[in-house]
């Protein structure tokens, strides 16, 4: 197993650490409702995807 001979300096360890924020997630616009919703995935509201209907989503009913 390996041992780091030295310690690390708190900036090096944290230079290190600046990349790893959280990012949000992105959403794109239903082009049937306008409402955002996750791409690649059927509209929560509208229950489209690519123009075509997939059934009833649970704010329907």
């Amino acid at each position: 197993m390996a041992v780091p001979r030295n310690r690390h300096s708190t900036a090096r360890r944290n230079s290190k650490r600046a990349h790893h924020a959280k990012v949000g997630k992105f959403f794109s616009t239903c082009a049937n409702c306008k409402n955002p919703h996750l791409p690649h995935q059927v509209c929560p509201s509208c229950g489209q995807y690519k123009g075509r209907s997939y059934g009833e989503t649970d704010q329907e009913s």
